[in-house]
């Protein structure tokens, strides 16, 4: 699985647990609660990436190859992960700050 496809998937999963946290905030009262729902989310975001990589063989701790071969850089898998990934999260999380706040 190329880092794209993780993408990917790593969105379709965080969308899914985006809907299950909204489903549970009309159960929630308390303000504070419902925006600890963000670290919550912010953990499935965590916990997705390290299952994913564990379900496609992914050793996040690697170094990653890069297609050039000349970058000096040495990131790991898990962080070009995150990196490639954090833009997904970020709309997600604000799409979810907006439902928290909103739910009355």
């Amino acid at each position: 699985m190329n880092i794209d496809e993780f993408r990917a998937e790593l969105e379709t999963r965080l969308l899914i647990e985006k809907e299950y946290i909204i489903q549970d905030l009309s159960s929630i009262d308390d303000d504070q609660e419902r925006l600890g729902m963000l670290g919550t989310f912010n953990e499935k975001y965590k916990e997705l990436i390290k299952r994913l990589a564990n379900e496609n063989g992914i050793d996040l701790n690697a170094p990653y190859q890069s297609e050039n071969p000349s970058n000096s850089e040495n990131l790991s898998y898990e962080k070009i992960i995150f990196g490639k990934t954090m833009s997904i999260y970020d709309k997600l999380v604000d799409e979810l700050y907006d439902k928290i706040t909103s739910v009355n």
